[in-house]
């Protein structure tokens, strides 16, 4: 697949739980970092104009909506006024705190990439290659006049093909290349031996973003279809085909991933990491599919033939199996077509592109319009050599104060998480123990990685925007292929610097904090403890309760799938989670339309321990005698709830907003803004709220995990 198309890129598929369902990207623009080892000879900081760079959104007390009592609706209370004051901007589906940090990332990416693409650098070197990526794709001259040339050798190919042992031949030719498109393959940590990698396999092929679009006659469900058969034909027309064919071939298409769809797990199933994992040996896997040959496939890709891979979800596979044997070869060449222009067409002439969008996000996710070609194109260099960018971000754009202070919040974290775990009445001592030894491994990364990877071999070329995406795609397919069958780098980064979000891998045990996330309304050096406590503090909190959520509990201190609990004691964080995902299922999304509380139960617990952790460590800081100094009116206890919510103030358009209650696993912002605070006592002590108000959930009623 190419990289940055219309939907976010999995992080690998180690069991990685991040902050934000959309990962935008920022940054703050003060003193310059390191790069990490960098040379002595390397060249000075590209220069870069931060006039152009937008201011990010800030919590101010003028903000609050006074008509609305914080015990009434905490969110509205915070955020309704700078909701309806902000709307979506026309290219894009969200609007608030993260998709602002996005645009102000996003900004001073264009300034350096401007600048890559007019300084002078040997050939290969990082700089260099950023910039002749942004150039190429800024060239739009040479891109129209290419119109679909680029990809006319595939598509003969594809035509070429005349029996289904010629169509698993080529699927796996793809797969070699990073192309692969009907299910996924990469490596990862062995969930059962966290050291080592494997290969795993995992359903895939579907265009539409969850198979339930496929099954189910839901409205909005059956709009997608409908438009899906639409653009299927208009690309197929838009590559040569008659208008008659393209409406024919369109119907091929919906049948074809219809039958994937039928065989694949539904998103609330694919949490369990149980469902992810099935360890078989090539001969078990060859069995299971006897017209696609695993042997043959770990030998076309270059991989040497393992003891062992994963092949999970092995219904799906059947049915691809029987879809190679069934299907007439001109169903698998119209599907292999159709989806070798959609995944480039991001990258081909205007039609092309304009088309994507059409669907893609005007239709499905309700953008009004195409954004700017600079930020497209970043997309794309983001895609492709993201953590070089980074590289050249964080030596204009990251604080070295930032690290630092960084580095004392999460010890100051760590530290409340720990009496928390210590003092768990309903958690017995056996558990615990094991709770407090996966506490002490934790492994936290800020800002950057250590050492930066190295972008040698990959060649970008100045003029050749779809060729420099095909080729960083294979680079980094290969780059992924080459870690199967040895041990785990835990240096590695599954985000660049510049991504404002943060995540947690269960399998290192590892939070991990982007450069561009260390900006307000999250973190802001030079604001009161109460702001940061309640920003990135939070934040901090949340990543670290993802090792103690719903999944992220199956792991043990060594990054290993294993069963650390009594049975008891299990059973009791069951029952404690379970009125967690009834509270947020209550949540009424749009008329008729509630989130998911068991879909988005991982970061819901991890909402409610991150705020109550932050909360607990904001105390810690407090001198005795501490007097609060009612910044602006209101207390600290008050403000640290307060920021929280500003960070998830965000508003969008009704189609986002109907993808992400479907394919989950984040709660509209609306709903974290104030759902973990509904069971935090401080949180009604703070603002004097009784029992009776609806933001207090009292008695039986209130959710206590960690």
């Amino acid at each position: 697949m190419y990289p940055s198309k219309t939907r976010p890129a999995l992080l690998s598929a180690a069991i990685v739980f991040s902050l934000a369902a959309c990962s935008q990207q920022s940054e703050a623009p003060q003193a310059s970092a390191p790069s990490a080892t960098a040379a002595a000879s390397a060249p000075a900081p590209l220069s870069i104009d931060f006039s152009r760079v937008p201011e990010p959104i800030r919590f101010q007390a003028s903000d609050l909506d006074t008509s609305i009592r914080a015990c009434e609706h905490f969110g509205n209370h915070v955020n309704s006024r700078w909701l309806a004051s902000n709307p979506i901007p026309g290219d894009r589906t969200t609007w608030g705190a993260f998709p602002a940090l996005g645009e102000r990332s996003l900004a001073i990416q264009h300034e350096i990439a401007k600048a890559a693409a007019t300084a002078p650098g040997a050939s290969g070197e990082v700089r260099s290659q950023v910039g002749n990526f942004f150039k190429s794709g800024m060239d739009q001259a040479a891109i129209e006049a290419a119109g679909i040339t680029p990809i006319q050798a595939e598509l003969d190919a594809i035509a070429a093909l005349s029996s289904s042992e010629q169509i698993a031949e080529y699927l796996r030719q793809r797969y070699a290349r990073g192309t692969g498109m009907l299910f996924g393959f990469y490596g990862s940590a062995d969930i059962k031996d966290s050291t080592t990698n494997i290969a795993y396999a995992m359903q895939g092929g579907l265009s539409l973003p969850e198979r339930a679009y496929y099954l189910e006659d839901r409205e909005d469900y059956l709009k997608a279809r409908a438009a899906f058969l639409e653009h299927v034909a208009k690309l197929l027309v838009l590559a040569g085909g008659s208008e008659a064919e393209a409406k024919t071939q369109a119907e091929q298409v919906m049948a074809f991933e219809t039958e994937l769809a039928k065989a694949s797990l539904a998103r609330l199933e694919l949490r369990d990491p149980a469902n992810r994992y099935n360890p078989v040996d090539l001969a078990t896997a060859d069995a299971l599919t006897p017209n696609f040959s695993w042997t043959a496939f770990f030998s076309a890709i270059d991989v040497p033939a393992p003891s062992m891979f994963s092949l999970a979800m092995t219904d799906f596979f059947k049915q691809v199996d029987t879809m190679l044997a069934e299907t007439p070869v001109e169903h698998w060449q119209t599907w292999l077509r159709f989806k070798t222009i959609d995944d480039a067409s991001p990258y081909l002439s205007s039609a092309f592109e304009e088309q994507n969008f059409e669907f893609y996000r005007r239709t499905l996710a309700g953008q009004k319009e195409q954004q700017e070609r600079w930020k497209r194109v970043l997309s794309a260099v983001n895609g492709g050599i993201g953590e070089g960018l980074g590289q050249l971000y964080v030596e204009v754009a990251f604080p070295p104060a930032s690290k630092a202070k960084m580095e004392q919040l999460v010890d100051n974290l760590r530290a409340a998480l720990k009496v928390r775990l210590e003092n768990l009445a309903w958690m017995g001592e056996e558990t615990k123990a094991k709770a407090l030894e996966k506490w002490s491994t934790f492994t936290p990364k800020i800002g950057y990685p250590d050492k930066w990877r190295s972008w040698a071999g990959l060649e970008i070329r100045p003029d050749d925007y779809i060729g420099n995406v095909q080729r960083a795609v294979a680079f980094n397919y290969r780059f992924n292929l080459d870690k199967i069958g040895k041990p785990v780098d835990r240096s590695e980064w599954g985000m660049s610097p510049q991504t404002v979000n943060a995540y947690y891998r269960s399998t290192a045990n590892e939070i991990v904090f982007p450069a561009a996330i260390l900006q307000p309304p999250f973190f802001d050096a030079e604001a009161d403890d109460a702001l940061n406590y309640g920003g990135i503090g939070a934040v901090i909190g949340h990543e670290m309760l993802h090792g103690y959520d719903d999944q992220g509990s199956k792991f043990d201190a060594q990054g290993n799938f294993s069963n650390w609990w009594t049975d008891q004691d299990r059973a009791q964080f069951e029952a404690n989670t379970a009125k967690l995902a009834d509270q947020y299922s209550s949540y009424e999304a749009l008329p008729g339309m509630f989130v998911n509380g068991k879909l988005g139960l991982g970061e819901n617990i991890a909402d409610l321990g991150g705020v109550t952790v932050a909360l607990d460590a904001l105390h810690r800081t407090r001198a005795e005698g501490f007097i609060d100094p009612m910044v602006e009116g209101l207390s600290q206890d008050q403000r640290f709830f307060m920021n929280w919510a500003t960070v998830w103030r965000i508003n969008y358009t009704e189609e986002q907003l109907k993808v992400q209650l479907t394919v989950g696993p984040h709660s509209p912002g609306t709903f974290r803004a104030y759902g973990p605070a509904q069971n935090i006592p401080q949180f009604a002590t703070a603002f004097q709220c009784s029992e009776k108000d609806p933001m207090v959930r009292a008695g039986e009623e209130r959710v206590t995990i960690w």
